[in-house]
């Protein structure tokens, strides 16, 4: 089994249709949706959910009223100002869950308990099995998420006797992007020529060294600035990271993306080209 992940340093790149074009050309592969925070895979690939289930991830605090004297010392140790008086309750958006409320609480009135922290969803695909997962509002525990829908991807890798593993991985360089690259054999940079997209390129090229993942990068939209589009190159060029793939802009990728359907097949040939060859690159990095 090997296991692409496909990151950027910057929401907007184009990440998620490339991996959506990646998954009509690598087929059949298991796709892992890692970017449970704002999860838009499923909107290309369409998935058939066949099973979902709710994933705890954090645990919160509760007043029985029933039990509190309303001494204080709950919210007096709050060091989050989660705990309100006049009924002592506790807000679960704000609550961390350390349990010092729990160990000050003289009549033990406080007791915790599992919210429903992610839904995560198996389902199948044109292009190959597919897993994701959506956080709920308020949680921060994303990294877990992930790890968890990545186990997933394996599991059914291993079951289903497919040979790749592809990640849509979080944008940024936070918890989600971390627990995307961790074990994975190679890492795919969609970035973009701009100002921030060459910014967060160096930003998450720096994330991905210090995991030991070897790096290819992907400029999409170059032609909309060619100039940055070339200072890219050249910052890649220095840093040991391969271009695989120079994407340029077309209207009707818009259109197609808009329509709900991933871009091979429905787009310009001088769009899908470098695509194809990005694929075939991917094949002979990961040997699948």
């Amino acid at each position: 089994m090997k296991q692409l992940v496909v990151v950027s340093g910057k929401g907007g790149t184009g990440k998620t249709t490339v991996t959506a074009a990646l998954a009509q050309l690598l087929k059949p592969a298991v796709i892992a949706d890692c970017d449970v925070e704002a999860p838009n895979l499923h909107l290309l690939l369409a998935p058939h959910i066949e099973k979902s289930f709710t994933l705890n991830v954090s645990s919160k605090a509760r007043i029985d009223p029933a039990l509190c004297d309303s001494c204080g010392a709950c919210e007096e140790h709050c060091r989050y100002s989660a705990i309100t008086s006049s009924p002592y309750l506790i807000d679960p958006f704000l609550c961390e869950g350390c349990k010092v409320c729990e160990l000050v609480c003289p009549k033990k009135a406080v007791s915790f308990y599992e919210p429903g922290g992610a839904e995560v969803f198996i389902a199948s695909t044109e292009y190959g099995p597919m897993v994701g997962a959506e956080l709920a509002v308020g949680e921060e525990a994303s990294g877990k998420v992930v790890t968890r829908v990545r186990m997933e991807a394996q599991l059914m890798s291993a079951e289903s006797d497919i040979s790749l593993v592809m990640v849509d991985g979080s944008p940024g360089t936070g918890c989600p992007v971390i627990a995307s690259l961790s074990g994975a054999n190679l890492a795919l940079v969609v970035t973009e020529p701009t100002v921030a997209g060459r910014h967060d390129l160096g930003r998450i090229l720096q994330v991905i060294e210090h995991f030991g993942v070897p790096a290819i990068a992907c400029i999409n939209k170059w032609d909309i600035n060619p100039g940055i589009a070339e200072e890219i190159k050249d910052s890649c060029v220095a840093a040991g990271v391969e271009i695989a793939a120079e994407i340029p802009f077309r209207e009707e990728v818009v259109e197609v993306l808009r329509s709900g359907r991933p871009p091979i097949g429905k787009v310009p040939d001088e769009v899908q080209a470098p695509i194809r060859r990005l694929a075939a690159r991917i094949e002979t990095l990961l040997d699948v």
